[in-house]
């Protein structure tokens, strides 16, 4: 998903536009390599796979299975790696297997040649083919560091708080509280799954974050996913950074990985395929929580547009995947989308998924941002599930300095940062359980809708009552 808050919105809150789509923006370049195609095919079965479910140790990591165990969740067929026989077939076929998801049982392949459809689909293990991006004609090149300040300067802050410019988008979750009860991630990891993460691996107030790792899932892969979009960083800072006086996250103490699985120059249906394989890559490492401030609905091909109809959890492939987490013991929280005032309107992909918590933006006084994405999702649920601050939300750039951001891309990691600390505060409880504790904590949960959604969570609300319920089967 491109940063599409319109310029309006950027005006009317006097923000300076920072992305990399303005007047200054570098000349497009040929797409490397020529015109060039990726399908996504779908398995017939995993016939042949060498792995058992009697062995999970040898396709999860112990922490991932570990994770499983706590919420009493069984290893299943979905967890199992694909038929290298299979595989095996499919490059014989004259095609680079650059992808797969073992969940959904299928494989991205790329080749040069378009008329491998038909011999693509005559092999005896596809069940379908289905053409998921072609190679536009340009691009823009790759990106360059940008430049980044090694300090915050001192004004950069006025609040008389520790806490700093971040104080306000806190205390209205009751962060705050929670932070001072010990409660700040300590033993939760979560993935940040993103379009880049420009210079978190050197700007001092990133520095001190316990970066489990980062992997890259996008074909192809950036040389340095350090050296992309800053909007991963801007993220990040929201959970992660610890700046006493300045800036402090909503889970400083948690761990995370860096994901990339958003390409930022292309927009198809690809990128559901980038997505699932982050997320599942996410699951084997043994990942609590997931932040996914991205969201789909239309492709630079539209003819495969989504529509409204297909907003069920289950229709797309990145929706479908997304439902599947938390009975991995993961809970997602993703984005609700920022087309409230466009003419789409609805929450994007995956936000319509099930089992998840989808995040609204609201205004520092509490009222909804006109811009954020609105349901309910095709087949009647509330959406979104919450509302955090995010017109605007404190960051740090990727140029290492406070900025006031709008989007609900800022306010998901804000929640997604307090569900670190209630999940440390609650460690007996499910990934399902943790979901209705944050919707059940919302100042409009006795009347939920589809613009407000249950409203804001209280996390001490959701601590305290959680703390009073024991843990009920699944």
């Amino acid at each position: 998903m491109k940063n599409n808050i319109v310029l309006f919105i950027v005006l009317l809150f006097g923000i300076p536009l920072l992305h990399a789509n303005g007047d200054d923006a570098p000349e497009l370049i040929s797409y490397p390599g020529g015109r060039c195609y990726m399908y996504r095919l779908t398995l017939c079965d995993k016939q042949g796979t060498p792995f058992s479910l009697e062995r999970p140790e040898e396709f999860l990591s112990q922490k991932s299975l570990e994770r499983r165990r706590r919420q009493h969740l069984p290893v299943d067929s979905t967890d199992l790696p694909l038929s290298p026989a299979y595989l095996d077939m499919i490059s014989s076929a004259g095609v680079d297997i650059v992808g797969s998801s073992k969940w959904n049982n299928t494989v991205l392949v790329r080749s040069r040649r378009h008329d491998l459809l038909r011999s693509l689909s005559s092999l005896p293990c596809v069940r379908d083919i289905k053409k998921v991006w072609t190679s536009p004609d340009s691009i823009k090149p790759s990106n360059s560091r940008a430049k980044w300040h090694k300090e915050f300067t001192r004004w950069d802050t006025v609040a008389q708080t520790p806490y700093g410019v971040t104080e306000e988008q806190l205390a209205m979750l009751g962060g705050i509280r929670m932070h001072a009860a010990g409660f700040t991630g300590r033993g939760i990891t979560i993935a940040v799954m993103d379009g880049g993460f420009m210079n978190a691996d050197r700007i001092p107030a990133l520095c001190g974050i316990n970066i489990e790792g980062h992997a890259d899932f996008v074909v192809p892969p950036s040389q340095n996913i350090f050296k992309e979009i800053d909007h991963g960083t801007r993220v990040l800072s929201a959970m992660a950074v610890n700046v006493p006086d300045f800036f402090i996250g909503a889970a400083p103490d948690a761990s995370y990985w860096l994901l990339r699985c958003e390409d930022d120059r292309t927009e198809s249906l690809a990128e559901e395929d980038y997505w699932t394989a982050a997320a599942e890559f996410a699951d084997s490492v043994g990942v609590d929580i997931i932040n996914s401030s991205l969201g789909f609905h239309s492709f630079d091909d539209a003819s495969t547009n989504y529509r409204y109809i297909h907003q069920d959890g289950h229709t797309a492939m990145i929706s479908r995947t997304a439902s599947m987490l938390a009975r991995k013991g993961i809970v997602l929280v993703n984005s609700a989308g920022n087309d409230g005032m466009g003419a789409w309107k609805r929450i994007n992909f995956p936000a319509d998924a099930t089992d998840i918590i989808t995040v609204g933006a609201v205004t520092p006084g509490r009222k909804n941002a006109a811009f954020s994405s609105v349901g309910p999702t095709a087949d009647g649920r509330v959406k979104p599930d919450v509302m955090a601050t995010g017109s605007p939300a404190a960051v740090v750039t990727g140029r290492g300095t406070i900025s006031k951001d709008v989007g609900t891309s800022f306010s998901t990691p804000l929640v997604c940062g307090m569900m670190a600390c209630l999940w440390q505060a609650l460690r007996d409880k499910t990934a399902l359980e943790i979901i209705d504790l944050v919707r059940r904590s919302g100042n409009n949960c006795s009347t939920p809708d589809n613009i407000y959604g249950y409203g804001i969570p209280d996390f001490w609300k959701a601590y305290t009552s959680g703390k009073q319920n024991k843990s009920r089967p699944q």
